[in-house]
C-alpha cells in the first residue's frame, strides 16, 4: 500500500513539460520583441568597442649566481690576507616571483611615459604618455558622459591651475594616477613558479604601439634587474677606481722624489744623505706594490662587473600582431541573446505559474 502511495506522490510532483512549453509557446511575440531589441543594442553595443591587440613576450633569466669573492676579501687580498673561505655565497633578493610586484610599481610605469612611438598606418611620432592621454578610442557613451562631466565641472570650478608636466613618482597629478591605473591593466606580468619563465602581455589599441610596448617593457625590465644585480659590484668598481688612481698619484710622488733626489746628489759621501735615500727608495718600493695591488683589485673588479651581469634568454621575442585580439562580438551577441530569452522565460513562467513547480515550491 505504500509504495502505491509514493507513487501517487511522484506522479503529482512531476513536471508537466509539455504543459510548460505550451505556455511559453503563449508568449511567442513576446520573445520576439525582446530578442529583437537584444539584438539591435547588442550589436550597437558590440561595434561601439574598439578593437584591441595583445603582444606576449616570454623570456628566462639567470638565476641567482654565486657571487664571487667579495670586496672585504678582495680589500683584504691586497695585504696577503685570504678571506675567501669566510665569504659565504649570497643569496639573490630580487627574486623572479616578485617581478610583477616591480612592474606594477609606480616608479616602473613612470618610467615608461617618455617612450617615443607611433601608430601602425602614422609616422607622427609621440611620447606613449601623450598617446594614453589624448589618442585613446572610446566608447561613444564614454565620450558623451565625459564631456557631460567636463561641462559640469566647468561650470562650478574656479580657475584652473596648470598640470606641471614634470613627472614626479612621489607626488602624481590626477591625469598621471590615472594613466598609471589603466597601465596596471595594460601591462602584466606573470612568472611560471616552476621554470621561472617570465611572461609579459601588452594590450593596446594598435598593433605596432602593442608590439613597440612589449619589447620596451622586456628592455626596461632587464635594465632593472642587471642594475639591481650589479650594484654591489659597480660600487666595488668604484671604490677601486679611486683606490687606483690615489695609489697611482702616491707612486708618482714618491718616483718623482727619489728620482729628484737622486739627479741632485749623484756622489753621496755622507751618511745622512745615504739614509736619506734609502728611505726614498723603500718608500717608492712601498708606493709601487700598493700601486700593483691596486691594479690587479682594479681589474678584478671590472670582472666581478662582468661576472654578476644577469643574461638573459628571449623564449618569444615580441611581434607586430595580424589579429585583434578581441573584442569578440559574436560571443557577446550571443551572451546578451541567452540572457534576454532566458530572463524571457522566467518572467512568462511566472505568469503561468510554473515557476514555482520548477523551483519545487509548490
Amino acid at each position: 500500500m505504500s509504495s502505491e502511495e509514493n507513487y501517487i506522490e511522484q506522479e503529482e510532483s512531476s513536471i508537466d513539460f509539455i504543459k510548460i512549453f505550451n505556455d511559453l509557446k503563449k508568449y511567442k511575440k513576446l520573445y520576439y520583441k525582446v530578442l529583437g531589441i537584444t539584438a539591435v543594442f547588442a550589436v550597437i553595443y558590440t561595434l561601439s568597442l574598439p578593437n584591441y591587440y595583445k603582444v606576449t613576450v616570454k623570456l628566462s633569466p639567470e638565476m641567482s649566481s654565486k657571487r664571487s669573492s667579495s670586496s672585504l676579501a678582495s680589500m683584504a687580498s691586497m695585504f696577503g690576507v685570504n678571506l675567501t673561505g669566510a665569504a659565504g655565497n649570497s643569496t639573490e633578493a630580487l627574486f623572479p616571483t616578485l617581478y610583477p610586484d616591480l612592474m606594477n610599481s609606480v616608479t616602473f610605469h613612470t618610467t615608461l611615459f617618455p617612450i617615443k612611438i607611433h601608430r601602425d598606418k602614422e609616422d607622427r611620432m609621440m611620447t606613449y604618455y601623450d598617446y594614453l592621454l589624448n589618442e585613446q578610442k572610446a566608447p561613444w557613451w564614454s565620450e558623451a558622459m565625459g564631456a557631460t562631466t567636463k561641462a559640469i565641472a566647468s561650470l562650478f570650478a574656479g580657475e584652473k591651475k596648470k598640470e606641471s608636466k614634470k613627472v614626479d613618482p612621489f607626488r602624481l597629478t590626477k591625469k598621471q594616477a590615472a594613466i598609471v591605473k589603466s597601465l596596471e591593466k595594460r601591462i602584466v606580468c606573470d612568472v611560471d613558479k616552476k621554470t621561472m619563465v617570465i611572461t609579459i602581455d601588452v594590450t593596446d589599441q594598435d598593433p605596432l604601439i602593442a608590439a613597440t610596448m612589449a619589447d620596451s617593457v622586456q628592455q626596461r625590465l632587464q635594465d632593472f634587474i642587471t642594475e639591481y644585480r650589479t650594484k654591489k659590484a659597480r660600487n666595488d668598481l668604484a671604490f677601486s677606481k679611486k683606490a687606483f688612481a690615489e695609489a697611482k698619484e702616491r707612486y708618482e710622488q714618491a718616483r718623482r722624489r727619489y728620482a729628484s733626489f737622486s739627479d741632485a746628489n749623484q756622489r753621496i759621501f755622507l751618511e745622512a744623505l745615504r739614509s736619506e735615500q734609502s728611505k726614498l727608495s723603500q718608500e717608492l718600493a712601498i708606493q709601487s706594490q700598493v700601486y700593483t695591488q691596486a691594479s690587479a683589485q682594479l681589474q678584478q673588479a671590472e670582472l666581478d662587473v662582468q661576472r654578476e651581469t644577469p643574461a638573459f634568454t628571449v623564449l618569444e621575442p615580441a611581434t607586430v600582431p595580424v589579429r585583434k585580439a578581441g573584442p569578440a562580438r559574436a560571443k557577446m551577441c550571443l551572451i546578451f541573446l541567452f540572457l534576454a530569452f532566458l530572463g524571457t522565460s522566467v518572467y512568462a513562467l511566472y505568469k503561468e505559474g510554473d515557476l514555482k513547480q520548477l523551483l519545487g515550491l509548490s
